[in-house]
């Protein structure tokens, strides 16, 4: 029998009314949400469920995609499903990393306000951009970008698809390259900083000083970091790699990869959209892929 890993979506996943009906019908995701509620000062079921500017600031949006998705997990443990492995992409990892123990769901939803808050603050709006390339693969796009400065890879998510981030003007003038190297497109991205990039790399430290505060404890199954798509097994890494995420490549095809070669053959994505899926097939066909996003999900992943 195979191995089943929880997988969790990141920024720009968002969208109104995400978990509204696990807040409704469970109580422990209305639990989850009005804890956030508390915690952060604001009200996260009306910054997740009624119409808002808010939802896609990154200050607002990173601890509303947390909290939503930690809402769905926790009724899925409930139900008694649970999994070998935990990743997630970019924020998401902060959700693998409450799957796998090493993080409370009060600390993870705190910690990715402070994430959001920092990020949001690190460059100026306008200075920064990403875009995502199309159809080149990675050594493709790095023999490119390695000639250019301020330009660098921000997400390998799959093949195909990769995106960039850097200055504004260095990202658009790397587009002009790529499609002359055989970039199908090159899209830029309605983003509201350069995200994993050298630009952030303030921020990550801001991070790293936040994290010495919260409690990390050792896991109880194994997470894939976004820095290194490696297996984590311990605690003593964790702040150090959250810290590095900020500023470093997710490598997420990576990441897939890894735990496909460790045996995983079920991924279950939990939140909203259907992103992450869309990724993990083009990486491989011969695994299964379930979504969660409404409770009547759990039945689909029962037969599965």
């Amino acid at each position: 029998m195979g191995k089943t890993a929880f997988i969790f979506p990141g920024q720009g996943a968002q969208i109104c009314g995400m978990g509204q009906e696990f807040y409704e019908t469970t109580e422990t995701g209305r639990r989850i949400f009005d804890r956030a509620s508390e915690l952060l000062g604001f009200s996260m079921p009306e910054l997740c469920f009624e119409k808002n500017d808010r939802l896609d600031i990154t200050e607002y949006t990173q601890a509303a995609m947390v909290t939503t998705s930690l809402a769905m997990l926790k009724v899925m443990e409930e139900n008694g499903f649970f999994a070998d492995v935990a990743a997630g992409l970019s924020l998401g990892e902060y959700c693998a990393l409450a799957a796998a123990g090493c993080m409370s769901v009060e600390d993870a939803i705190r910690t990715v306000r402070q994430r959001g808050i920092l990020m949001q603050e690190a460059v100026p709006a306008g200075v920064g951009g990403m875009s995502a390339v199309l159809g080149m693969t990675a050594e493709q796009i790095n023999a490119v970008i390695d000639t250019l400065p301020d330009v660098q890879v921000a997400n390998y998510n799959c093949p195909g698809q990769i995106v960039i981030s850097g200055l504004k003007d260095a990202v658009d003038g790397a587009a002009v390259k790529l499609k002359e190297a055989g970039a199908k497109r090159v899209i830029p991205l309605n983003v509201s900083g350069p995200f994993h990039s050298w630009l952030l790399k303030e921020a990550g430290e801001k991070l790293g000083e936040f994290l010495e505060k919260v409690e990390i404890r050792e896991p109880k199954i194994p997470y894939v970091a976004n820095v290194t798509a490696e297996y984590v097994t311990g605690s003593g890494q964790v702040r150090e790699l959250l810290k590095r995420q900020v500023s470093s490549s997710v490598r997420w095809q990576q990441s897939v990869e890894s735990m496909i070669t460790d045996g995983v053959d079920r991924f279950v994505e939990i939140g909203p959209g259907k992103t992450l899926s869309g990724f993990i097939r083009k990486i491989s066909r011969d695994v299964t892929v379930v979504n969660i996003e409404k409770p009547a999900d759990l039945e689909r992943l029962q037969r599965v």
